[in-house]
């Protein structure tokens, strides 16, 4: 029965839309289906490579909406990139509800950031009358001047209340800085959620309510990660009542990584313990008159100074790891995780104060929370404000507790490493002093918090295998070995490509005598396409060869980060439907990502492989870790990254059946190192110009 609903909405949506059925689309349905529709397997993922072209919304939403209603489970879609939210939202999803014959509700769920807080605005518009609110994170973003953003805030206070805003910042006409939205915005560590007074007009609840009668909810990566770190089901459905589609699944291991990674900036911290310091000072009184134990306010101020005293020491015995005159930045990477027992014994303390104060605030916020609503007169003054800054209290007390809890578990000289990096750095002062720690493979976080609980997963993208096998991202993810891991091929046909590899005198190693050769020789290969694309790893290398060619070349170049990327790819259309010459330079971001079909790009230029710089400290303990184990981190991690991500890189050739064009590799290792051979052999089947052999 279940077969034959899938089998029926697909024919329904092919027939509507006048689609093609596409045997790889056909074989991921097929395999999403096996997955999911067994409620008693053992391990209900399914992995799924689905080259270009393949239709992978398409399939995985005709398998997974009519498996979750039968099951009574709920479907979250999330991708890492808005474009793809915004596919699915206005495009795959009406399809589907209009044409397959399958009946459900869909939302959107977006982070506390993405909406104004009430609360904020209101503090900020009412001026020096109210109690302050404590940034969370002070001195680590620049905040914008009042007097600039006052008028903007006055207009959003407008538009709230004359109904032409929702208060979501993605719907604010022409857009808002990022400094601006920071001022106005919260998080799940100081929104006070239900017991807020503008909880009724509140954007983010009121986008809520919507996802609560969602049969299918669509969100990003890190909203699913930020919920898992709160333990799950607290924004979005319930793991264990949910079926799970990450689509971009090959993002999902570094943006784990970003969510459970623990950082402590000094200048931050210090200056967040003296704002506290001060506000717990001021409002001692005022809070004994409402009745709260009269003996937290100095017991929690002193805890503050001590902590103050504590990490300004700290701080210091950080910079003396750094080598002598070294001024502007500097970063030092701690060994196999190992960390000096001086620093050992301050984290110890540092974890021990911080854990005090940790439970102090959680008492004092209990407190506030009770008088809150107390009869006027008998509450607090400023209650609201004095919760959020207590809860942002709680929250940064949390957070160092758990890094410094890390650097003190951290191994010492002469033992071995625990599977996490460790690493401190500065920006030229004291204060710009970091310290951090990160588990190396983020695989036991994501099989703990997430595949060991799911109902059920589905993982795709274009590009989960390297040189030919799923190891690489599930060593990094943590899925089972029992899940299921299928391989689509593309429709595409690869051969409408040429892949070209030209006679290089130098190679990328050779970094002055490369570039010049890049210099001289891109133009010839670029000089008769409209629309081309030129990819590089290193920003200066870009730029040395930009300026060495701009003036010779027929095109309108168009950089990376010199505009916004849509600014950037709208003008390059443009130019390109005009019948001008036009140039992408792109860095790593646009090795993926990029939807320029037909003419806008008939040829791709990548300068050189793509191998990661080796200065990510967290990539660089993993070298450690597998050498230690007698293994070759080059070849582990290395070389499979560099061919998964040209194999990204030479994908933006082929957006459509019909493209096609030339890729260009302007690096004589393909051919001529060992590696190399292990790359191509593992390529699309395109048609191969390898003159860089001779």
């Amino acid at each position: 029965m279940l077969q034959d609903n899938i089998r029926t909405a697909y024919q329904h949506l092919t027939d509507a839309l006048e689609l093609k059925p596409r045997w790889g689309q056909r074989q991921m349905i097929a395999e999403v289906a096996n997955a999911l529709g067994d409620p008693e397997a053992e391990t209900p993922i399914a992995v799924v490579e689905a080259g270009t072209g393949t239709g992978k919304t398409i399939a995985y939403l005709v398998a997974t909406l009519p498996i979750a209603r039968a099951r009574g489970k709920r479907v979250v879609v999330a991708s890492a990139t808005v474009a793809l939210q915004e596919q699915l939202l206005l495009r795959d999803l009406p399809d589907l509800m209009r044409h397959s014959g399958l009946k459900f509700q869909a939302a959107l769920a977006k982070g506390r950031g993405r909406y104004v807080c009430l609360l904020k605005l209101d503090h900020q518009l009412s001026g020096s009358d109210s109690e302050p609110l404590i940034p969370l994170y002070p001195d680590e973003f620049s905040t914008p001047d009042y007097q600039e953003i006052s008028p903007i805030l006055e207009d959003m206070l407008a538009a709230l209340t004359a109904g032409r805003w929702d208060g979501d910042f993605d719907n604010w006409p022409g857009g808002l800085e990022a400094a601006t939205k920071r001022v106005v915005s919260t998080d799940q560590n100081q929104c006070t959620g239900r017991r807020c007074p503008h909880v009724g007009q509140c954007a983010f609840f009121k986008a809520r309510e919507g996802l609560e009668e969602a049969d299918i909810v669509i969100t990003n990566h890190d909203l699913v990660l930020s919920d898992l770190r709160l333990g799950g089901g607290v924004i979005l459905p319930e793991p264990e009542d949910s079926l799970y589609i990450f689509d971009e699944g090959h993002q999902l291991p570094a943006k784990c990584l970003n969510h459970f990674a623990l950082r402590f900036h000094a200048g931050s911290t210090l200056q967040g313990l003296r704002d506290s310091d001060r506000w717990i000072c001021q409002s001692a009184s005022e809070w004994e008159r409402a009745g709260l134990d009269a003996r937290l306010s100095p017991l929690i101020s002193s805890l503050l100074e001590d902590l103050l005293q504590r990490t300004e020491e700290v701080t210091q015995l950080l910079w003396d790891q750094f080598p002598e005159g070294v001024l502007e930045r500097a970063e030092h990477r701690f060994e196999y995780g190992r960390i000096p027992e001086t620093l050992g014994e301050y984290s110890a303390a540092l974890a021990e104060q911080w854990r005090q104060l940790h439970r102090e605030a959680s008492r004092l916020e209990a407190g506030l929370e009770n008088r809150r609503d107390s009869p006027p007169g008998a509450a607090p003054q400023d209650a609201d404000a004095d919760l959020v800054n207590v809860q942002g209290l709680v929250a940064r007390a949390e957070q160092q507790v758990a890094l410094w809890g890390a650097f003190s578990d951290a191994p010492r000289e002469g033992q071995a490493g625990d599977g996490w990096a460790r690493w401190i750095q500065h920006r030229g002062s004291l204060l710009s002093v970091e310290c951090q720690a990160s588990p190396i493979l983020p695989g036991k976080l994501l099989r703990e918090a997430l595949w060991e609980r799911v109902a059920g997963a589905v993982i795709t993208s274009a590009t989960l295998t390297a040189l030919g096998t799923f190891d690489r991202f599930q060593e990094r993810s943590g899925v089972p070995d029992s899940a299921r891991w299928k391989k689509v091929t593309s429709p595409f046909d690869a051969s409408r490509a040429i892949f070209c590899v030209p006679a290089m005198k130098s190679d990328p190693g050779q970094v002055d005598a490369h570039t010049d050769e890049l210099i001289q020789c891109i133009p010839n290969l670029i000089q008769h396409d409209l629309g081309v694309l030129l990819l590089f790893t290193s920003r200066r290398q870009m730029e040395s060869v930009l300026e060495g060619i701009k003036e010779v070349i027929p095109h309108e170049a168009l950089v990376q980060d010199y505009m916004s990327k849509s600014r950037l790819l709208e003008q390059h259309r443009g130019h390109i439907d005009a019948g001008i010459p036009s140039a992408i330079f792109g860095l790593a971001s646009f090795f993926e990502g990029i939807d320029l079909p037909g003419a806008y790009c008939r040829h791709v230029v990548i300068a050189k492989l793509p191998f990661a710089v080796p200065d990510d400290p967290i990539a660089a303990s993993h070298s450690e870790l597998l050498q230690a184990q007698g293994r070759d981190p080059f070849m582990e991690i290395s070389v499979p990254d560099a061919a998964q991500k040209l194999v990204q890189a030479s994908g933006r050739l082929q957006r459509t059946e019909e493209d096609e064009g030339r890729i260009t590799l302007l690096d004589r290792r393909l051919l001529r190192r060992r590696y190399g051979r292990t790359i191509l052999e593992t390529l699309p089947a395109f048609t191969f110009e390898l003159e860089g052999n001779s």
